[in-house]
């Protein structure tokens, strides 16, 4: 059987998504060289796709964008797995699909290939998402959500699917029309969803000026970008300040507080720290853990990153 990857999990498998496994044309490459990856990076808008063919001949195998190794999904995670049997797959970009949709439970993204590693979702998130729209639905009472750094609107859609009012936060004003493409793509179009472009350091040092509160915040910060006015984001020096500041903005009662982080150095227990000590006041119980892409054939998991996790009680 063909290995696929799904979408995201802690320990088990939900979804796995075929849409992402882009026919192109092949060239084969035995042995990678240093050479070539250096040809690779000079090509602007170039697809690395890279497959493994197991026993019985079936290619197996995820994507990545942009014209370097730096990819979304670990290449040496997947060099671990694969060992000798990988192929490389090389192809203009201007061969491949502009735009295709594809569908999580209700929720259904637009995706399209970037030159910076990215297509519009990361759905290793989907874990997370079926967690916060749990405890959305099972809290019998109106709940407010603050997604900070919200790029395609994932996580908004999500919440919003479950019946949470939301603000959702980004500084850029193309990442937000995409959010509200995905909504209506989505059927969530008259949501309540408040469509914010906005430094999210400065929208929330004005939220808490103005008094408003959010019974759960959502934040998946980069680790470097810059704001709508140029303003500098270095998550290891901004990410606790953020923290500590949006804990000012919960409710007294919250129900739920994630961080998520793509970060070398922001480790599972270091997030833990962080939600803990800046959300110490309020009760209830702060975990962390990596997640990842589950692997259909093998029952392993490709680690894309990690998520803290405050769940009031």
């Amino acid at each position: 059987m063909s290995c696929k990857f799904g979408f995201g999990t802690h320990l088990k498998s939900t979804c796995t998504f075929e849409h992402l496994h882009i026919n192109i044309a092949a060239y084969y490459l035995n042995n990678l060289s240093h050479q070539s990856v250096s040809a690779c990076q000079n090509v602007t808008n170039l697809i690395l796709r890279y497959r493994s063919v197991d026993d019985e001949g079936h290619h197996v195998g995820y994507y990545a964008t942009n014209s370097s190794f730096c990819c979304h999904i670990s290449l040496i995670c997947l060099l671990s797995e694969f060992c000798g049997n990988l192929y490389f797959v090389l192809q203009f970009v201007n061969d491949l699909t502009e735009q295709w949709s594809i569908h999580y439970g209700s929720l259904t993204f637009q995706l399209k290939p970037f030159s910076f590693k990215h297509t519009g979702l990361f759905p290793e998130q989907a874990v997370n998402w079926d967690w916060f729209s749990d405890k959305i639905r099972s809290a019998k009472r109106p709940v407010k959500v603050l997604n900070l750094f919200a790029y395609t609107g994932g996580a908004t859609l999500a919440a919003a699917a479950a019946g949470a009012s939301v603000t959702h936060v980004d500084a850029s004003k193309g990442m937000v029309t995409w959010a509200k493409e995905n909504a209506a793509s989505s059927g969530l179009s008259d949501a309540p969803i408040r469509w914010i472009v906005d430094d999210c350091v400065k929208f929330v040092e004005r939220e808490i000026r103005r008094g408003n509160h959010y019974d759960a915040i959502i934040m998946d910060p980069p680790s470097y970008g810059r704001g709508p006015k140029g303003e500098i984001w270095k998550i290891e020096e901004s990410v606790y300040p953020l923290i500590k500041l949006c804990a000012q903005l919960l409710t007294d009662k919250p129900l739920f507080f994630l961080v998520n982080s793509y970060t070398t150095g922001l480790q599972p227990a270091v997030l833990r720290y962080m939600i803990a000590t800046a959300l110490e006041k309020y009760d209830g119980t702060v975990t962390a853990d990596e997640i990842g892409l589950p692997v259909s054939s093998n029952g392993l998991v490709l680690p894309c990153g990690a998520s803290g996790r405050f769940e009031g009680k």
